[in-house]
Order: C-alpha cells, then sequence, then structure tokens
C-alpha cells in the first residue's frame, strides 16, 4: 500500500489468524501510516489473533463479538477515549453454522439463516451506526462481498444469500450520505471461513481457472 496515512485511526473487524483478510488489510493500513485496532471475536482466538497485533508495533487488541451491542458499545467507548476520531473501519466478518454449508439450500434452517444474517450482515450496520460519531471529518466504511452473492456457488448456501444482503446494506448506508460503496470481493482465498466449506479445494481450483481468485479492491 503506497498511501501515505499517517496520523489516522483505524478499526478493523475480523482477526482470526494469519489466514484471515482481515489481518492482510491491517498489515497494508500499518504499512501505510494508520494507527490501528483490531478486533478479534472471544478467548479461543485471542491467542493467536494477540500474537499476530503483537508484531505490528503500537496496534491494540480488542475482544469484541459483533453479535453482541454491549461489547460494540464498549468498544467504541474505549476508542473514542483513546483516539477521539476514527478514519477507516474494516468489516470482515462473516459466519453461518457449518451444517448450513451442506448439502441442499432448501434445508436451510431457520436459526441457521438468523445467525448468518446477524453476524454477517447486521453486524455490519451496528458497528457502522457506533463508528459514525467518530468520523466527524469524514471517513471510510469497507466490507468484504464474494462472488457467490451474484451466482450460484456450491454449498455456499445461506452466506450468498447473506452477502447479498450485505451489498444491499452497503448501498443503503453510503445512499444519504453521498458516499461511494466500498465492497471489496473477497475470492476464493483460504481463510478460516473459506476453509470450513465443502470442497473448498475444487472451489479453489475452478476459481483460479475462471480468475475469480484473488481480493479485489
Amino acid at each position: 500500500m503506497s498511501a501515505d496515512l499517517q496520523g489516522r485511526n483505524a478499526v478493523v473487524f475480523g482477526v482470526a489468524n494469519k489466514r484471515s483478510i482481515a489481518w492482510s488489510i491491517a498489515q497494508g493500513l500499518h504499512a501505510a501510516g494508520m494507527k490501528l485496532a483490531i478486533t478479534y471475536q472471544n478467548e479461543r482466538l485471542e491467542q493467536e489473533a494477540r500474537d499476530l497485533i503483537l508484531s505490528l508495533p503500537g496496534a491494540e487488541g480488542y475482544m469484541c463479538d459483533v453479535s453482541k451491542d454491549e461489547e460494540i458499545a464498549a468498544l467504541f467507548a474505549t476508542l473514542k477515549e483513546r483516539h477521539g476520531k476514527l478514519h477507516t473501519l474494516v468489516h470482515s466478518v462473516a459466519y453461518a453454522p457449518a451444517d448450513e454449508l451442506k448439502g441442499d439450500f432448501l434445508n436451510t434452517t431457520r436459526e441457521g439463516f438468523r445467525i448468518a444474517m446477524d453476524v454477517s450482515v447486521y453486524s455490519l450496520i451496528a458497528v457502522a451506526r457506533a463508528a459514525a460519531p467518530l468520523m466527524e471529518d469524514g471517513g471510510s466504511i469497507i466490507t468484504m462481498t464474494y462472488y457467490g452473492a451474484e451466482k450460484v456457488v456450491p454449498h455456499y448456501n445461506v452466506m450468498a444469500v447473506a452477502k447479498a444482503a450485505l451489498e444491499c446494506s452497503v448501498r443503503y448506508l453510503a445512499s444519504p450520505r453521498r458516499a461511494r460503496p466500498a465492497r471489496p470481493e473477497r475470492g476464493c482465498s483460504r481463510s478460516r471461513f473459506n476453509r470450513c466449506l465443502p470442497r473448498f479445494r475444487r472451489q479453489q481450483r475452478h476459481h483460479r481457472r475462471s480468475d475469480l481468485c484473488g481480493l479485489r479492491v
């Protein structure tokens, strides 16, 4: 990343391990000079995430489960106290129960659908709302979409519907603010979520042949 972002603050949601897209983005922002707050979901992911965060001098790590409003509120209260302003928010969070990514989409459960929408879609709205008061000078909010939001990808199932809803949410968040939607496509990377997909390796080979693999910003 060649941009000079010295003196700017960013919060990155979704670091789980070194394969996380959120981690790659965090490294790029840090190299450009941004002051980073990096979040991870829970205690189970804390050790690996913290080891990564410590490798970026000056970066701060916070536990935040984006399905819990009180944790989001606590995080942004801390960010306001420590930094005052926020310039960039990266939302790289997606989840659906593993059983929802197997078999026929027709068998999607009500609870699985709810969880996928809550964690993968509503969380963007929740963190954007919390971040807005800190972006008094304007700012950027970035989230991750995927080819499966537009075309059928075997076994992507309810996550495809969630990504389509996420894209629509971005448009509605951007519209009244005359903002330009930012929806990088995460492609067929070896992220923690992608590796849980049935037949992932086969899909990855197919996407490489189709020139659909990789992050497009």
